[in-house]
């Protein structure tokens, strides 16, 4: 087992160039998915391989051995794992667990909150425009999801920049992208080595949205001038809306900060000025295959370990 655990547990230091690598050469949509997979994938091998090693060194004490009906024998002689490894693995284990249920619980409220405002807002349209005289656009997650636009934004923009605005809203709600950075977010609350799978989701959902938005309204610069206006416009702005509601919010100054070069604006802009992205199948492989070797790992020291614990019960028992 000790080999697979330990090579369990170095796979999410690969965060960074998986980051990379999807969001430079898979579309958009398709850096999404696999960015997001990726995050819950390593959270969960990788919390699960902590769990192992913590419960290893666990049944090889007597009193839980026999409580187990395993025989000291069989266990002690199996791959045995030290006791400060096992306690380190347990304590990060247990901060996994706090660490994740804590985020789940936030977001949960914070999701229930924005759909109960998307339910409150008037009309009964999918877009609500407010007289905030601070420039703010964002989509609210709800049954249904609204889209808010201020009346300052609004101003910021012409006639065809709105049309790209709107078109990008509409992709974040059509696409509910806030159900992929949740799930990414709450895989780097559970493994902070994947904060960079973290903010990679949250820059691809922007990247998605921008491609959605330039789809639909069929010119790749209207909607590149659009996304550096309304940035420009929110950049001193005061929006006077909850961050909680930001769930989905299109212009986030937090999107895509984690990887390296310039920040997400000029990044989705100079994207937008270049032909619309193809997807590498070689680059989707390597990261599904990368992931398929890290569940496999994973899988195999569950199994070890598995294997050891069956025997030591049918030993005791006979």
């Amino acid at each position: 087992m000790r080999v697979f655990v330990y090579v369990t547990l170095l796979f999410p230091f690969a965060a960074l160039p998986l980051a990379r690598l999807a969001t430079t050469r898979l579309h958009p949509r398709y850096a999404t998915w696999l960015l997001t997979l990726a995050a819950v994938v390593l959270a969960g091998t990788s919390c699960g391989a902590l769990g192992l090693l913590a419960l290893a060194a666990l049944v090889r004490v007597p009193a839980f051995a026999r409580l187990g009906h395993l025989s000291t024998t069989i266990v002690e002689g199996g791959d045995p794992v030290s006791a400060a490894i096992a306690l380190v693995a347990g304590v990060l284990f247990g901060a996994a667990l706090l660490a994740t249920a804590s985020f789940a619980l936030e977001r949960t409220r914070a999701l229930r909150i924005a759909f109960t405002h998307a339910r409150h807002l008037p009309g009964q349209q999918s877009l609500v425009i407010t007289p905030d005289p601070a420039a703010d656009a964002y989509t609210v997650p709800g049954l249904p999801g609204r889209i808010v636009v201020s009346a300052g934004m609004l101003d910021a923009l012409d006639e065809p920049g709105r049309h790209a605005l709107l078109a990008h809203e509409h992709a974040h709600l059509s696409g509910h992208h806030y159900i992929y950075t949740s799930a990414a977010r709450l895989a780097a609350a559970a493994n902070p080595l994947l904060r960079p799978l973290a903010g990679a989701v949250d820059y691809a959902v922007e990247r998605w949205a921008d491609e959605d938005a330039a789809r639909t309204v069929g010119d790749r610069r209207q909607v590149a001038t659009a996304v550096a206006r309304a940035a420009i416009a929110t950049k001193h702005a005061r929006a006077h809306r909850s961050p909680i509601l930001a769930l989905g919010a299109v212009f986030s100054r937090e999107s895509g900060r984690s990887l390296a070069g310039a920040g997400p604006v000029p990044r989705r802009v100079a994207a937008l000025l270049d032909p619309a992205p193809a997807t590498s199948l070689i680059a989707l492989a390597a990261g599904l295959g990368f992931l398929a070797v890290a569940s496999l790992c994973a899988l195999e020291a569950a199994n070890d370990l598995q294997d050891l614990l069956s025997l030591a019960h049918f030993v005791d028992r006979h």
